[in-house]
């Protein structure tokens, strides 16, 4: 079978650490001395944030500041992007991948756009990959399998000829359903093994 000539990279999880998930929302709390109505406003409201439905003054308004805190919205979404750490051996297997130009590269991901859009610019990826297939601005999230479908459209991407790199198996199901091929992420160097083996490097 010849290489893809598309590949999706997931961002958390793979190319970094996850960038709002349950472990840095526990670390929130211990960190700013929050409650457990922290965390059940945020699932209340995290999809639609991960949706591009809310802002991220908006998210913090209904999960943190509904009443009045000893810290300020500052500090507490500084801390926030601060999670946000590349894998760099990772992030250096796709750039490797791309400068051999032979493949088009982008992401898929869930996230929202604040930190979406912080991780591309910390994570150095604008130049590695062509386009960013985000939940907040597709509107849809994975494992949604309408997700995939606008994706390779957007891509002109044909299923056969694509690779998703995803961290977690129930987003590599719908997308294998389509035609994808899929690795699924569980170090750099089994990620280097498996895009050898693709030919991609």
């Amino acid at each position: 079978m010849p290489p893809p000539t598309n590949v999706f990279f997931d961002i958390g999880g793979v190319l970094g650490t996850n960038g709002w998930d349950t472990e840095q929302r526990a670390s929130a709390a211990a960190e700013f001395g929050l409650d457990s109505e922290f965390d059940a406003r945020h699932r209340e409201i995290a999809g639609d944030w991960e949706l591009g439905r809310l802002t991220v003054d908006e998210y913090l308004d209904i999960a943190v500041f509904y009443e009045p805190r000893p810290f300020s919205r500052e500090a507490f979404y500084g801390w926030m992007k601060d999670q946000s750490r590349p894998f760099e051996a990772s992030v250096q297997l796709a750039r490797r991948v791309a400068e051999r130009g032979r493949v088009s590269l982008f992401t898929l991901n869930n996230e929202s756009a604040e930190l979406n859009q912080h991780r591309i610019d910390t994570f150095g990826l604008a130049d590695i990959f062509a386009a960013f297939f985000s939940s907040c601005w597709l509107g849809v999230r994975k494992p949604t399998p309408r997700i995939y479908t606008v994706a390779l459209a957007a891509a002109q991407a044909s299923p056969a000829q694509s690779l998703l790199i995803d961290d977690r198996a129930q987003n590599l199901g719908p997308a294998a359903a389509r035609g994808m091929r899929t690795i699924l992420y569980r170090d750099p160097a089994q990620l280097e093994e498996a895009l050898v083996s693709e030919g991609l490097l």
